[in-house]
């Protein structure tokens, strides 16, 4: 036992491990669901009962599929925030098209990593940092807890002063003030996460549709697109300069490692299947799920950074990066309607991804440590660095900008752990990961870490 006690993934023990105490037993009895069952099966039926997702399917044939997506549309959120905004019309503005291909990798790296994340909270039952909490040894829950802090304070960083941004440009509220707003509105929506799973999740969606709406006005409004530039924008390439500082910034901004953790939880205990074919069934409605949440946050970022190259690369305005500026250009070269579309998608990606953020905190934290505060005191404390950075007139779009290169710093730690644990039979059953899918997330996971270690490098080499 002492070779397994020094692994970080700690082996997994026979049926007879139950008599060994509670912690060992959870694993076994994870062992024993793993034999070709969905781990997080009903109780059985009675012969005249309908099973849950038979009653949701039966609402008809449209409205029953609606019923069952939601998990990945919120985490979809997390994938827009204002960090988002930062990075992405930063890298228009000054290299046009030329980072169209980034956008690209990590909104379909994003799709892999909130797939294999999802599918192992529907057929667990248990969120990431809760399997981590039963599989890791305790300094290593303890790190992975610690790193996830620092990144949920970076991230709600971005969202909070994102908003608070957002409020200023349209309302032309103070932003110390305006930061007093996105909290309690974010107050208001957690709120309703305490009345039912469903109302969270609609009013999160609204927020996103209203992110989309907003850019899908802006992108066709301003127009001047190159369609062959973003063609050729699909072709991997680097320019030198600070272009590797704000790829891994678009990467950080969106593949987020407090929704990999988040969205497990969220697929938990939403619809169980009461038998194998009901889990196949849920898998499918997961993957849509995915496929249409994700592409539509993919949609955003992408039309995030032609917009700034088709209005001022172009135009050769390459120094405009500062949210404000932006929207001041906006309204100068297109129109007070394309700017308030801006600034209404600003106020709606910082209101709904603070909300996401603050609850994926106390996923993590109950998950990785089981210990448990009210969401609304973690919201509390977590408005103070954003209040202070408001408070100090930091220059906001810089610290946006920052704050995702910290998260960028986030991912492996959220997707190592994703990988040791669905890549392990005893764990998912038939639904552990085969072997081009352990391999693909690895290299995804490789491709991230080896650009953080080339930033860092080019960081801080000049200082020697």
């Amino acid at each position: 036992m002492s070779g397994s006690k020094r692994s970080l993934l700690k082996t997994t023990e026979t049926p007879a491990a139950v008599q060994r105490g509670p912690r060992r037993g959870r694993r076994a009895a994870a062992a024993e669901q793993g034999r070709g069952e969905p781990a997080i099966g009903a109780e059985p039926l009675l012969a005249d009962e309908q099973s849950e997702l038979s009653r949701i399917l039966s609402r008809g044939r449209l409205r029953g599929p609606i019923a069952i997506l939601g998990p990945a549309f919120v985490a979809s959120v997390a994938y827009v925030d204002p960090g988002n905004f930062a990075s992405n019309f930063q890298a228009g503005a000054e290299h046009g098209y030329l980072l169209v291909w980034v956008i690209v990798m990590a909104n379909l790296m994003a799709m892999l990593v909130q797939y294999l994340t999802s599918k192992l909270g529907l057929f667990t039952a248990k969120s990431l940092p809760e399997l981590c909490h039963e599989l890791f040894p305790r300094k290593a829950n303890a790190f992975l807890w610690i790193q996830a802090e620092v990144i949920a304070m970076s991230t709600d960083l971005a969202e909070f002063t994102g908003a608070a941004i957002g409020l200023n440009l349209v309302f032309g509220i103070p932003l110390f003030p305006a930061g007093i707003v996105t909290g309690i509105v974010a107050f208001i929506v957690l709120g309703l996460e305490q009345r039912g799973y469903r109302k969270f999740e609609l009013a999160i969606i609204a927020l996103l549709l209203l992110v989309a709406l907003g850019f899908i006005v802006d992108f066709f409004a301003i127009g001047r697109e190159s369609y062959g530039g973003i063609a050729r924008g699909l072709v991997p390439r680097l320019a030198g300069g600070d272009t590797i500082h704000l790829a891994v910034a678009i990467i950080g901004a969106t593949v987020m490692p407090h929704v990999v953790y988040l969205h497990s939880a969220l697929q938990k205990n939403r619809i169980r299947p009461a038998n194998p074919q009901e889990g196949r069934t849920l898998l499918h409605y997961d993957r849509l799920d995915v496929l249409v949440g994700l592409g539509l946050a993919g949609f955003v970022n992408l039309s995030m950074l032609c917009i700034a190259a088709a209005l001022f690369h172009r135009s050769g305005l390459t120094g405009v990066d500062d949210l404000g500026p932006i929207h001041a250009h906006m309204a100068s070269m297109v129109g007070g309607g394309v700017a308030l579309a801006f600034g209404i998608a600003l106020i709606a990606s910082g209101l709904s991804s603070s909300s996401v953020g603050t609850y994926a905190g106390q996923i993590v934290m109950a998950g990785f440590m089981d210990w448990k505060i009210s969401l609304f005191i973690r919201r509390l404390f977590t408005m103070i660095p954003s209040l202070l950075v408001l408070g100090l007139a930091v220059n906001t779009t810089n610290a946006l900008v920052y704050s995702q290169v910290v998260l960028s710093f986030g991912i492996p730690f959220a997707l190592v752990p994703l990988i040791l644990v669905t890549r392990q039979r005893a764990v998912m059953g038939e639904m552990v990961n085969s072997r081009l899918t352990t391999a693909t997330i690895t290299i995804v996971t490789g491709i991230i870490v080896a650009l953080n270690f080339d930033l860092l490098y080019t960081t801080i080499a000049p200082l020697f």
